[in-house]
């Protein structure tokens, strides 16, 4: 399967470094593709945070690929519902049991999911 692939977006920080704004740019997700996030966790305090817009009339799922990089991946996939025409926000609690090699993440969608993805962090540049 030839993945689609994201990026990280990072929020910038307002001149006062007290509110970071976030102008994300969604991913219409193709659902027998699934989604690579590249570099998932070269980000600040594990802070990633994935989004997962359902724009279906009907609940669907996604999963959380087993990575090939820790130990926790042999805890293996995780799959979650989504509901109908919702915005699911997920942050990883646990990065090990995700993370490839290359530092991406691997997702995938139910059969017949419509909707987009996006997934934003703080970041570890200093600005």
């Amino acid at each position: 399967m030839a993945r689609d692939i994201i990026a990280v977006q990072y929020p910038e920080m307002d001149d006062s470094q007290s509110v970071a704004n976030a102008k994300v740019t969604k991913k219409t997700v193709t659902q027998a593709n699934g989604i690579t996030i590249e570099k998932a966790f070269d980000n600040k305090n594990n802070s990633l945070v994935i989004c997962v817009e359902n724009t279906a009339s009907s609940a669907s799922s996604v999963t959380f690929k087993a990575g090939d990089n820790y130990p926790n991946a042999k805890l293996g996939d995780l799959e979650v519902n989504v509901d109908q025409n919702s915005l699911n926000v997920f942050q990883i609690q646990d990065p090990s049991r995700f993370e490839n090699k290359d530092g991406s993440m691997n997702l995938d969608f139910k059969t017949g999911f419509t909707g987009n993805i996006f997934a934003a962090a703080k970041s570890v540049a200093v600005h």
